[in-house]
């Protein structure tokens, strides 16, 4: 299997998490995001959405991060991937969530514009707009991530065990700490993100992750608390 990836991609991250927390051989194929290369036909050929990641496998290919986890659990038979058909809508759905609901307002619509040129919307104040709009629905997504989907109990988001929802979820909400978000507003999120954590290859996967934030350290970004 190959992997076609950046490692400070959110979207890659997940993917990248579940594969080295199983051992799973997959060779990985840098996309360098920085040069342009995935506009390039090379790989435009390969995904015409220009996006990491994507997965080959034999005649396969999967261009959605949240199918490829899913595709990889199932191909080595995952618990983190429940096969009871109850337990795996859940976690379908909390991925779900996480993809259409919380991404979109806390990634597109607050943090994006703020890091990255390409998404910086003019006039100055249509980007105000836009971040203030993102962050207040972030924010309202973060209360309903806090009080009804982990609540003052759970370890993980569906239930005692980890599942490749959280894999997904975790990497996506991370993405606040480049402009330094504080999540102690929310202490139900900050205990799944210390639970996250823990895992063996969280360092390693998120090295880039942390460079970018150490690169735009004395930048200052508007962000949730």
């Amino acid at each position: 299997m190959k992997l076609y990836m950046h490692p400070v991609s959110m979207t890659s991250r997940p993917v990248r998490l579940f594969i080295a927390e199983n051992a799973l051989d997959v060779e990985e194929q840098l996309v360098d995001l920085m040069t342009g290369e995935h506009h390039q036909e090379a790989f435009t050929s390969i995904n015409p959405n220009r996006l990491v990641p994507v997965l080959e496998d034999g005649d396969l290919r999967l261009t959605e991060s949240s199918s490829i986890l899913k595709y990889l659990a199932d191909k080595v038979d995952s618990p983190q991937y429940p096969k009871d058909l109850k337990q795996r809508a859940k976690v379908n759905e909390m991925m779900d969530w996480f993809n259409t609901n919380f991404y979109r307002d806390f990634g597109y619509g607050m943090t994006y514009p703020q890091i990255f040129p390409h998404q910086k919307r003019e006039p100055g104040e249509a980007q105000r707009a836009t971040i203030a709009w993102g962050k207040q629905r972030a924010e309202q997504w973060l209360q309903i991530l806090n009080d009804h989907w982990l609540g003052p109990d759970k370890p993980y988001l569906c239930g005692d065990q980890i599942t490749i929802a959280d894999y997904f979820g975790i990497s996506l909400l991370t993405l606040g700490e480049v402009i330094r978000c504080d999540f102690s507003a929310y202490p139900n999120v900050q205990r799944w993100i210390a639970n996250m954590k823990q895992l063996k290859s969280w360092p390693e996967v998120n090295e880039a992750l942390y460079g970018l934030a150490g690169a735009l350290e004395e930048q200052t970004f508007e962000a949730i608390g």
